[in-house]
């Protein structure tokens, strides 16, 4: 008799909609596992960076001695999800900034595209790999992808701009779809999480 091993994906616990991020890991049957520490890392089959505020984010995951094994990670095969923030702190290149923070995607972006927070807003958007219909986008000072590579998946834009991408195991959202009731987000990576997990 096979026995089905639950897929375990952390959520990085350093700022940001954790607790929502948690909601929606469970939601989608993964088991949610805090992520403040690099022993954290140990066992996971997927990491969901959340948004926040990414030059915040980018010093904590240093001063908890979470960089390099966030990176180590990542290039062993890890499956990473940046949201808002957590996409600007996966990309190779941030427009005005000298030093990018994890550059492990090969894109360039733009930290505040779409205005400060009180101007944010929800979008309903076609996302490729997500089916049953448009997604309920929420954009809160969002960034977009302006420059992706060759081996970077577009999977949503918005009004010419560039707000999901995949490159490999790594997925990358303008947006933040834990602010909604919609989990297919969610569960696009948990399969991600799951092709990690059956290596």
């Amino acid at each position: 008799m096979s026995v089905t091993v639950t897929v375990k994906i952390g959520v990085l616990n350093v700022q940001g909609a954790v607790s929502e991020h948690v909601d929606h890991v469970k939601w989608v049957d993964a088991e949610p596992v805090l992520v403040k520490h690099a022993d954290d890392l140990v066992d996971l089959h997927g990491l969901i960076i959340p948004g926040g505020e990414s030059t915040t984010i980018g010093k904590l995951i240093r001063k908890y001695g979470l960089f390099e094994p966030i990176i180590e990670s990542a290039q062993g095969g890890m499956p990473l999800f940046g949201t808002c923030a957590g996409m600007i702190l996966l990309a190779k290149k941030i427009e005005g900034h000298e030093e990018p923070h994890l550059a492990l995607m090969d894109v360039v972006v733009n930290r505040n595209s779409f205005g400060r927070q009180r101007e944010s807003f929800e979008a309903d958007i076609e996302v490729q790999g997500i089916s049953d219909g448009l997604f309920p986008a929420v954009f809160i000072r969002a960034p977009h992808v302006v420059a992706a590579d060759q081996g970077v998946k577009v999977l949503a834009t918005l009004d010419g701009r560039i707000v999901a991408v995949q490159q490999n195991h790594l997925l990358a959202a303008a947006f933040h779809p834990e602010l909604t009731e919609d989990v297919r987000m969610h569960g696009y990576f948990k399969r991600l999480a799951e092709q990690y997990q059956a290596k």
